[in-house]
């Protein structure tokens, strides 16, 4: 129960009561609504985890950049053996004449014998080269792989973690807001008890005030949905402590697109392994031109019969593997290589188009971005701020109505949001650029 409730209240003292509110409204919102801050400080009084730190502990702890850094390292070792000799066989032999018996005496018959022998496959010379070479390829694309995901990972840490920081802010914003809405419907109330107001300007101050706990609750809801992904990237148990991020701050773009673009090109992952499958492909083109080529076997066997009666027996033996199917296998072989080949240039066309598309897009969202952080600390958040003040001295003096000044007010809160969420737009745009480029633009 207030104290309108219970006292008849003069008309000029609820002008002064009404003016004392509004210019307490009025300095909370030049103290506390000045131009958008470039760091604001930790809520709640958390404990802030810089954004370098969780970089550093993606790197360290993700599973796809471990799982990419052993496919990795499993690739490298497959280049040494593709392109080492097969296995010699070794062959042990004996023959007996009269006698089922293994190794039975040679006074069996003047044929029995005994053998050792070894063999030895040999590609026709050059296919073991370009087959460990077609390896290493396949490992060098590997490694791309795993640069390409290490950037990828650490582009949605920053993006989660800017977007995080926004919410933060946010947050603490609306909760000054709902004090400054109560203010607002205490003032409206009062205003509507003393027959000077409308019961309809209480019922929309209290609207706003509900769409303000909404608002709030959906902020919370999103936060927690941004910690879960944040402790997925960075391996860490989704009951842990929850992530506090510091502040945003406006990074100054300083590249040109040409300078972006040339980075990109000289150090994309992405663009670096489809260059790496064209050399592979092409490589295997190669290696089908020499599969039409025989390839060979040695084999070298020693042969000992009674050494009482003869010497023993050494026979070399040269055998030529012939590709006489040509038409059936080395032919489609060479042909499919050949379309692997145009594949990956087509591909590698299409990535570099892909690169220049979106490099181009985050260039203009980060340029456009800085535009429009200008135009609100310059303009819209100055002029709304104004506007709110001429309406708050004209509600005053009773020269404007109720729904004008609450619209303004919301215009300066709005706007306030709005500031908050292009820059973590901005911040994202330019961690997608150092995903793309590789270069350290903050």
């Amino acid at each position: 129960m207030t104290l309108l409730s219970k006292e008849k209240i003069s008309p000029r003292r609820l002008r002064d009561t009404l003016a004392a509110t509004l210019c307490a409204l009025l300095m909370f919102l030049l103290l506390g609504w000045e131009a958008p801050a470039q760091e604001p400080a930790p809520e709640h009084g958390l404990v802030v985890t810089p954004l370098a730190e969780l970089l550093e502990e993606a790197e360290k702890n993700n599973p796809q950049i471990e799982a990419a850094r052993q496919g990795w390292q499993a690739a490298n070792q497959v280049s040494t053996q593709v392109s080492t000799l097969p296995d010699p066989q070794f062959t042990l032999q004996q023959f007996s004449v009269g006698s089922p018996r293994p190794f039975a005496g040679y006074t069996n018959s003047n044929f029995a014998y005994i053998g050792l022998g070894v063999s030895q496959d040999l590609p026709y010379p050059g296919k073991l080269k370009l087959r460990g070479e077609i390896a290493k390829r396949d490992a060098d694309v590997s490694q791309q792989q795993v640069e390409s995901v290490r950037r990828a990972v650490l582009a949605e840490v920053k993006a989660a973690y800017f977007q995080l920081s926004y919410l933060s802010k946010t947050l603490g914003i609306l909760e000054q807001d709902g004090e400054l809405l109560r203010q607002v419907e205490q003032a409206a109330d009062a205003r509507y008890r003393s027959g000077m107001g409308a019961q309809q300007d209480v019922l929309q101050a209290q609207l706003q005030k509900t769409k303000l706990v909404r608002e709030i609750a959906m902020h919370h809801l999103e936060v927690g949905k941004l910690e879960a992904q944040l402790k997925q990237f960075l391996n860490r148990p989704q009951d842990s402590p929850d992530i506090e991020p510091a502040g945003l701050a406006e990074t100054p773009l300083l590249q040109t697109y040409d300078e972006l673009f040339a980075a990109a090109i000289a150090q994309n992952p992405e663009l670096a392994s489809a260059q790496k499958m064209i050399e592979k492909q092409s490589l295997q083109v190669d290696l089908a031109r020499k599969d039409f080529y025989p390839d060979f076997s040695v084999q070298y066997m020693w042969q000992r019969t009674d050494p009482t009666q003869f010497r023993a027996y050494y026979m070399l033996s040269f055998g030529v593997r012939v590709p006489i199917y040509r038409g059936r296998k080395q032919k489609p072989e060479l042909a499919e290589a050949q379309s692997e080949e145009l594949r990956a240039r087509s591909v590698f066309e299409a990535q570099s188009q892909q690169l220049a598309s979106e490099l181009s897009v985050q260039y203009v969202v980060a340029q456009q971005t800085t535009e429009l952080l200008k135009i609100h600390r310059e303009g819209l958040s100055p002029q709304a701020r104004s506007a709110f003040q001429a309406g708050l001295a004209a509600y005053q003096s009773n020269k404007q109505d109720f729904q004008a000044v609450l619209t303004s007010f919301l215009d300066v809160l709005h706007l306030d949001e709005e500031y908050w969420q292009n820059l973590a737009g901005y911040e994202t745009a330019i961690a997608r650029l150092e995903q793309i480029t590789g270069l350290s633009l903050r």
